[in-house]
This record gives C-alpha cells, sequence and structure tokens, in this order.
C-alpha cells in the first residue's frame, strides 16, 4: 500500500509525529523548495509556526552532478566536502564556476519566493526543515550544514519518507531526525506518494503568501543598566553573510599597505574563513601581493612555490604537507586549504610578476632551516656548502629536539652554536652580489629564500637558548624576527613591484598593539605594534573576538587536536559586552567615533586561546587586560563559532572532548 496520498497528506502525517514542538514560540518550519514546501505548510498549519524557506543548491561534480561535493545557500554560505574535493582533484577554478552557476539559479529563486523580504532569522531557535522525501539525503545533509551557519539552537530535519541509510547518515549531522516511514527497499521518493506531480513556483509562492509569517526580529530597547553595550550596538555593523560584504571595511583595509588580520584562538572555522575571504579581495581588488603568516619560513615557501606555480606539488593537499610539527591543525585545515588552491588558480590567470605569495614569518624550524640552506649550497657552491655542514653540525649533540639544545645551552651545561650560525649568516651575507646574480630573477629569489633561512637558524639558535631565561625576552626575540622577515620581504618584493602591499595573519596577542595591553606593561612588545611603530596610518589592524562555540585545540603540548567546547566569555570582559549588544555577528571600527573610542578605552579583560585549552583555568590561562581601541583599529565579533577541522580529523575530533587544566599556549 502506498502510504501518502500527496504532499499534503504526507504533511498531515508528518506533524503528528512533531507535535511536541506545537504552540511555541521558538520554533521555525522551512521548507526545501520545491517539494518541500506543500509539506513544511501542512506541518507549519498544524504546528501553528511560522513558514519559511531554505534556499540551497548542490554542487554537483562536474559531469556526475548526482554527486554533490558541496552546497551554498543563502547569506553567503558556502559548503564544500573537502575529503571528496581531495579525492576527486577538484581544481578550485572548477569549484568556482559550479558554485558561481548555482548561485545565479538560487539568487533567481531568492527574488521570485521573496520579493523583498529579507532571508529568515534562526538564530537561537528550533529549526524544523522539512523536504518531500529523501532518496540520497545530499541535499538535505548540504541544507544542514549551510543552517549550521546560522546558528539555530537545534535543527530537526522532518520527512515523510526516506532511505534508511540516508536517515541514518542524517542523524549524524542534525541534531534530531523524524521520518514517517522508511520502506526497504526504497528505491526512489515518488514511488510513496500517489499523487507525485511536480510542485511548481506559483504553488510555493502561493502557500508562502497564505502562511503565519516569521517573527520580525526583536526590537531592541536600551537598558538602563548596560548604557556600553547600547554604545556598541549603536555603531556596529552587522554582517550575516562575509565580511567582505561591507564596503566601508574593504575601503579602509583597501587604503592601506599592510592589513594585519588576527585570531582569537588558532582554531576556530570563522575567524580563517572570513581572513581568508577578506585576504582575497585584497588581492583581487587591491593589489597585495603577499600573505605572511605566523608560520615557519621553509613550511610556508613550499606552499608558495605551489600557489605562484614554481613548485613540484600537484595540489595544495600536497603543498601544505611541512606542516606536520604541533601544531599541525594551524595550518593544515580545511580553510587555509580552500585558500592556498583558491590563490593558485588566481595565480595561474596572471603573468609571473603580479602573482601574490605566501611566506613564513616564523622563527621555529631550527633543523629545516638549516637542511634548506645547504640544499642551496650544494647547487651554488658545493665547498660553501660543506662548511655549512660543519658549522651546523654543532647541533647535532643535541639530535633533532631543539628543546634539548635550549636545556643545554641556556643552563650553560655545554658550549653554545652561536658563533658558528651567526659565522653562516655572515658568509652568505658577505657574498650576497655574487650568488644573488649568477642566473638573474631566479638566482636572487633562490639567495633570498637562503638568507632567510640562514637567518631563522641565527634568530632560533638566540631564541632556544634564551627561553628558559624569561618568557619576555624569548617572546621579544620572536616578534622582532617577524617583523624583521616583514621588512625584508617587503624590501624584497620592492625589486619587482614599486610598493607592495602585504596581508598579515597571526593571533590577536602578535598582531594587537602590545602597548594596549598587559604584555606592554610587563615588557613585552609584539608585531603589530613594530608595524604600527614603522608604518602609522598605512597599517591597520584587525581583530577577532567570540563569546561561545567549539576551538580546536590540544590539553597539553604535543597533544593530538581536539574538538573542545568554549565557555562563555567571562563578566567584565570586552566578549561579554559584545555578546550584550545582542548582535550575532558584527563589526566594530574601535577609533571611527571618539565617543565610543572613549568608552571603549577603559581597560577590560580579553580572551585568547592559543593551541592549548585550559577551561579549568580559564581566568588565568587566556584572559588578559587590553585597551580594545588602542590594540585595534577594527574588531569582528563572532558571538557563537565552531571549531576549523583539521585535514587529518580522527574520531577524537569528531567526538569533542571535556576540558582539562594545562597551561595555554600562543
Amino acid at each position: 500500500m502506498i502510504p501518502f496520498t500527496d504532499r499534503r497528506g504526507a504533511g498531515m502525517r508528518l506533524a503528528e509525529l512533531l507535535t511536541g514542538y506545537a504552540g511555541r514560540d521558538d520554533v521555525t518550519v522551512l521548507g526545501l523548495p520545491r517539494g518541500g514546501v506543500p509539506v513544511a505548510a501542512e506541518v507549519a498549519r498544524v504546528l501553528n509556526a511560522p513558514l519559511d524557506v531554505f534556499l540551497v543548491r548542490k554542487l554537483g561534480v562536474p559531469g556526475h552532478e548526482e554527486l554533490a561535493f558541496g552546497a551554498i545557500a543563502e547569506g553567503g554560505v558556502r559548503v564544500i566536502h573537502h575529503s571528496l574535493v581531495r579525492t576527486l582533484h577538484l581544481p578550485a577554478a572548477a569549484i568556482d564556476d559550479v558554485a558561481s552557476r548555482q548561485q545565479l539559479e538560487l539568487n533567481r529563486h531568492h527574488r521570485r519566493y521573496r520579493g523583498t523580504r529579507p532571508i529568515p532569522v534562526v538564530h537561537g531557535r528550533i529549526v524544523i526543515l522539512v523536504d518531500d522525501g529523501l532518496a540520497t539525503g545530499a541535499t538535505m545533509e548540504a541544507a544542514v550544514t549551510a543552517l549550521r551557519e546560522r546558528h539555530p539552537a537545534r535543527i530537526v530535519v522532518a520527512v515523510p519518507v526516506g532511505a534508511r541509510e540516508s536517515v541514518d547518515r542524517l542523524r549524524r549531522t542534525a541534531d534530531e531526525v523524524v521520518c514517517a516511514e522508511m520502506p526497504d527497499p526504497f528505491d526512489a521518493v515518488g514511488l510513496w506518494y500517489q499523487d507525485f506531480r511536480p510542485t511548481t513556483d506559483e504553488e510555493v509562492i502561493d502557500l508562502l503568501s497564505r502562511a503565519t509569517p516569521l517573527p520580525a526580529p526583536k526590537t531592541f530597547r536600551p537598558n538602563p543598566a548596560r548604557p556600553l553595550a547600547d554604545l556598541v550596538r549603536a555603531h556596529a555593523r552587522p554582517f550575516p553573510g562575509p565580511a567582505t560584504a561591507d564596503n566601508a571595511l574593504m575601503d579602509r583595509l583597501g587604503q592601506a599597505r599592510i592589513v594585519l588580520i588576527g585570531e582569537a584562538t588558532h582554531g576556530t572555522h570563522e575567524f580563517y574563513r572570513e581572513r581568508a575571504l577578506l585576504t582575497r579581495r585584497l588581492i583581487e581588488e587591491h593589489g597585495f601581493t603577499a600573505v605572511a603568516v605566523e608560520a615557519d619560513w621553509p613550511d610556508a615557501y613550499r606552499v608558495n612555490r605551489f600557489a605562484r606555480g614554481t613548485g613540484i606539488d600537484v595540489d595544495a593537499v600536497d603543498a601544505l604537507a611541512d606542516f606536520r610539527r604541533f601544531p599541525a591543525w594551524m595550518w593544515r585545515n580545511a580553510d587555509v586549504l580552500d585558500f592556498v588552491g583558491w590563490l593558485r588558480d588566481h595565480n595561474d590567470r596572471l603573468p609571473e610578476s603580479k602573482r601574490a605569495g605566501f611566506y613564513g614569518l616564523d622563527l621555529y624550524s631550527l633543523h629545516a632551516s638549516m637542511r634548506a640552506v645547504i640544499a642551496y649550497l650544494d647547487k651554488a657552491d658545493p665547498d660553501a656548502a660543506a662548511r655549512a655542514r660543519e658549522r651546523y653540525a654543532c647541533f647535532d649533540r643535541f639530535g633533532q629536539s631543539p628543546h634539548d639544545y635550549a636545556y643545554s645551552a641556556g643552563l650553560r651545561l655545554t658550549p653554545t652554536c652561536e658563533r658558528d650560525v651567526t659565522a653562516q649568516l655572515g658568509e652568505l651575507r658577505q657574498r650576497a652580489a655574487e650568488l644573488a646574480s649568477r642566473d638573474g630573477r631566479i638566482a636572487a629569489d633562490e639567495f633570498f629564500v637562503a638568507e632567510q633561512n640562514a637567518r631563522v637558524v641565527r634568530n632560533a639558535e638566540v631564541y632556544y637558548r634564551t627561553m628558559l631565561g624569561g618568557h619576555v625576552a624569548s617572546w621579544n626575540l620572536r616578534d622582532r624576527h617577524m617583523a624583521e622577515t616583514l621588512n625584508d620581504l617587503l624590501t624584497f618584493l620592492a625589486r619587482s613591484q614599486p610598493e607592495p602591499r602585504v596581508v598579515v595573519w597571526a593571533h590577536n596577542s602578535h598582531l594587537g598593539d602590545a602597548r594596549a595591553t598587559d604584555m606592554g606593561r610587563a615588557g613585552e612588545l609584539n608585531l603589530g605594534q613594530l608595524v604600527r611603530e614603522r608604518f602609522g596610518d598605512d597599517a591597520v589592524l584587525v581583530g577577532f573576538t567570540s563569546f561561545t562555540g567549539t576551538v580546536t585545540a590540544a590539553a597539553h603540548w604535543d597533544g593530538p587536536a581536539l574538538r573542545r567546547h568554549l565557555r562563555p566569555a567571562l563578566p567584565g570582559s570586552y566578549e561579554q559586552l559584545f555578546h550584550d549588544a545582542g548582535i550575532p555577528r558584527f563589526i566594530l571600527p574601535t577609533r571611527a567615533d571618539p565617543g565610543l573610542t572613549r568608552a571603549l578605552a577603559e581597560p577590560k579583560l580579553e580572551r585568547a586561546v592559543g593551541v592549548i585549552y585550559a577551561p579549568a583555568t580559564e581566568r588565568q590561562s587566556h584572559y588578559f587586560h587590553a585597551s580594545l581601541p588602542n590594540q585595534f583599529d577594527v574588531v569582528l565579533h563572532v558571538d557563537e563559532t565552531r571549531a576549523v577541522e583539521p585535514l587529518e580529523s580522527t574520531s577524537e575530533w569528531a567526538a569533542g572532548e571535556m576540558a582539562e587544566t594545562f597551561p595555554s599556549g600562543l
């Protein structure tokens, strides 16, 4: 017997299974057009809930469109199944082409179904997502994933009929799945309806016009007890989609020579995603030609070779292969992978002189940089390579762990390698004119890379030797090294570009001006301060904050990547203040309005989570005092965030982990 007469009857049957949600004022029913809307209309009627549509388009593999590699949804949400993309070796250009075509179709449906009505606000609401059935479940799975970006309180998938394996798979994605019938064998959705005629656009529009509309967002009423939150709200610019849609922000960033974009944690998807999207527009539209990141020089330079089309790696995954040192997820994650793939495709369309590069600023790569110097000299001057081997052999007795050297040399248990690494850098620099001019541009590039690696070795030796003597000295040495590397990079790029412009990616603690924080009062400086001192208004410092959510972090140094719950921010913090403003995602120019600047200038707590998250010692491990307007020019706040996805996503990460007590690491 066929269980459903038509979609209306299926909706009535489905509503019987959802009566627990009837009469609630926090429920929204969303139908997937077109066939899911008549079903959803009956569910909404019985539950006395508002009805709308959720527009999502599958991104199908070219030539095999039934196989979805991702989806796009309203509000600029784009979801990519990275494992499938890697398996099929889909180039970023093909992904962009499919996404562009589907975006046009999505825009057409938006205009047709909604007219001038806004996208439904579902933040904090229970969403019942309805379709007329599940076959493969690909569209529904894409819809759930995209809807997560809008931070509903709960997602309930509701369908009259579905294949059991598809229903089971969706139970791992949605908070709840309600399915009236799961016949076996399943075959096709239409077989379980007596009348399964296609739903037309006109029917969808008619059902929406007769349904209970979604409630308007709550009217904001000033709270006399929270005047500062009201002031923040008055100056905040919401960004429900990508922040790049804010033209005022892009104009401000586009006028700068150096744009420093931070992150409040080393493991938050929204921070990585928004930073990458901002950088893309700065490269495409404003002439930025370099991205300099808080990563080791040799590891990042492999990415640079791939991005500029001069390396041997065949795809972005291979180009990220050298990021194996803890914490690998900082750079081996889905958002960085997307950006690197895009950068290669962007560069492939340009002459070599206009291609954008990817460079590392950090100094942890002691052994990798020594190997790189020797490999360069093996080609350029074998006798000089022999001298480099002899000098760098000073580290052999300490093995591959720089921490063993730090312990022995820092406590003066053995002679240091300071003289050897300084001599090696000095010899390279003395021969710069000869080595850098042998074969034109290629020789100059290769010498620059070798010189930077030799400088990393010299500075890393000092860093590890002094790290036991006090945090301030080693911190300052590291950030001075990053500033010097940025300056060297600008000088190098200026040989072929009249005024190179660079985007810098690093943690907030490195990019927010240290003089406005407890760091500065303790004698620490940082990259943001040094860049501001040199470039003044030609540098823009952008920070990120969040109130709660999930984060990828370890429980201890060298521990596995875990998906941790980020506790709600402490009272008295900037994060709590921004949460009280009541806007899920907003841009706040901290220095644009004198009244706002004065009000925010009084120091407050600010959160910083590095590669280790220790919620049991949250206040001591992750908070410091800062004066936000003096620390950043612009802040992007995302109230609830989710963990960045490592490329090597383990079962531990997928399951999440309860917090433990360990020190922080930035």
